[in-house]
């Protein structure tokens, strides 16, 4: 949940996210399809909470949520719910955007959402105080890390890498895309692209959801068990 790329390609789209966790956290249970209020949705689901940062609905729209919004925060010594239910409540309305609109976020802790709504790209934020929405170019590359881990000035550096990773792979496919989230700065393991802190945060996982037509297709390789999952999601 604190790396999160998005790269189109034609009518294709692949979202790719690696989940950054403290060691004392469990790991997420494999992929799998929840019927919640009419819809299924699919996704790795966080046994501590029961909420996940990656899902995906029947419809074909996927949401990704990273930690933190624009800027790091102070961390609250309680919050009213999950971000991880969050996502879940917003993925699982017919319109996640226009549910975006109307949840009250009062008492979450500061997140953002990357949409993939029926081929249009958007980013949620909420700072604690006021939440966000902007339509992106959904025919255009983006990489997003997370405020509450990456510094700033770590942030752009992140972007330079994928810039460059994009510029020698234009025609990048879902296993260019899990070579950049598993090898990029392997050597760095504060801020690379796999991390394992002296703080005891390190990259627990990493999950991909490839989107065409009428069919998505989830993708999760747990790092910790070294095993790759994939599910199957018909759209309709």
């Amino acid at each position: 949940m604190c790396t999160v790329t998005y790269v189109a390609r034609g009518k294709k789209a692949i979202l790719t996210s690696n989940r950054d966790e403290h060691r004392d956290r469990p790991a997420s249970l494999p992929p799998a399809s929840y019927l919640i209020g009419q819809k299924h949705i699919t996704f790795p689901k966080d046994p501590k909470a029961g909420g996940t940062w990656f899902a995906a609905d029947d419809l074909g729209n996927v949401a990704v949520l990273l930690n933190g919004a624009l800027f790091a925060h102070q961390p609250a010594l309680q919050y009213r719910k999950s971000r991880g239910l969050v996502l879940l409540d917003i993925i699982a309305e017919i319109s996640p955007s226009s549910c975006w609109e109307n949840y009250d976020l009062q008492g979450i802790e500061p997140f953002t959402i990357i949409l993939l709504e029926q081929h249009s790209l958007f980013q949620l934020r909420w700072d604690g105080e006021k939440k966000e929405s902007i339509q992106l170019p959904a025919a255009e590359d983006h990489i997003w890390s997370s405020c509450t881990l990456y510094a700033p000035d770590i942030q752009q550096e992140r972007i330079l890498w994928f810039d460059h990773f994009r510029k020698q792979n234009p025609e990048a496919d879902m296993e260019d895309m899990k070579h950049f989230h598993s090898q990029t700065a392997r050597e760095n393991p504060d801020n690379g692209l796999i991390i394992n802190r002296d703080s005891g945060v390190k990259t627990f996982s990493i999950t991909q959801a490839v989107v065409e037509d009428n069919q998505a297709e989830m993708f999760h390789y747990d790092l910790l068990k070294e095993k790759q999952l994939s599910h199957s999601i018909i759209t309709v």
